[in-house]
This record gives C-alpha cells, structure tokens and sequence, in this order.
C-alpha cells in the first residue's frame, strides 16, 4: 500500500492523448495500457516501477494533477476547506472503492486526493 499523505500518483488532461502518449513514451520511457474499470483513461507506467504511476486521460482543458493519499478523503476535504481550499469536486467513488476528490489550495493549485480501496 502506498504511504500515506504522499504525493504516489499524477494525471495528465490531455486535448490529443495519442499525441501525449507518443511525447511521454519517447521523451521520457513511458509505457501506456488501458484501464479496465475507467473505458479512455490510459495508465501511465514510467521506468523502473513495477504498475502504474499515473493516468492520461482526454479533456477539453489541458492539466497535470498530482494526488496524494489521505487515510479519509472526506475528512482531507473537510480539513483543506477549514484552512482555506476549495473541494472542486466532492468525493467520489472513483471505482473499485477508491475515493478521491479535488482541491483548489489557498495558491489557487489544482491538487488531487485519493484513498485507496485497500486502505
């Protein structure tokens, strides 16, 4: 299980995924798969890691995300807003009983916090 509270996962928004995938795979040794329980989101494994460390996904708005793992992201969200963020996007069951949701923090940066299924 990942530990908690760190930054272990990112998401990059993208207007042409293929293109994005080409630049990362040659640029960087990024390799690419689909992801079973999201149909269009492409999971990122970048060299030297054993699974995934990151997803590639079609948006109208290009945005790099990184998430980090909270033990509760309700109460993470609770949390973030008392000391000035903005939850973007409320939790949510991101499948297979992940729960992430969005921030805006205090600078005005898109952040992303998730709990694992397993946690």
């Amino acid at each position: 299980m990942p530990a908690i509270n760190k930054v272990d996962w990112f998401q990059l928004g993208v207007g042409e995924p293929a293109e994005a995938e080409r630049f990362y795979g040659e640029v960087f040794g990024w390799t690419f798969t689909g992801d079973d329980d999201a149909p269009g989101y492409r999971l990122a494994t970048t060299p030297g890691q054993t699974g995934p460390s990151g997803g590639l996904t079609a948006s109208p708005s290009n945005h790099a995300i990184f998430f980090i793992n909270v033990p509760d992201t309700a109460e993470a969200c609770r949390r973030a807003e008392a000391v000035g963020a903005k939850v973007l996007v409320a939790p949510q069951d991101g499948g297979g009983g992940l729960i992430f949701a969005h921030l805006l923090d205090p600078s005005g940066n898109l952040i992303g916090i998730y709990t694992p299924a397993d946690h």
